[in-house]
């Protein structure tokens, strides 16, 4: 998270907002006191379509190993 006074906010609020959305929280101070907080807003998570999901997985194959089996040989394996 990253501190900026209101003047330089106001003079390159653009580049803040870019810094926003790629994840960054900022700070807003006015004589060195904290003010407002800009932080991006969640996005809403599209739908899962079942149908679709239950196709893709109708066509895998099953595993020839157990899940048990799988984590097994990779820790005798030192492959983690």
């Amino acid at each position: 998270m990253s501190t900026v006074n209101l003047a330089d906010a106001k003079a390159h609020l653009s580049a803040l907002v870019d810094r926003v959305e790629a994840g960054e929280s900022v700070d807003i101070t006015r004589r060195g006191k904290p003010v407002a907080r800009l932080a991006a807003i969640p996005r809403p998570r599209k739908p899962v379509d079942v149908g679709r999901l239950g196709a893709l997985t109708d066509t895998m194959q099953p595993q020839a190993e157990s899940a048990a089996d799988l984590v097994r040989s990779m820790r005798d394996g030192d492959r983690y």
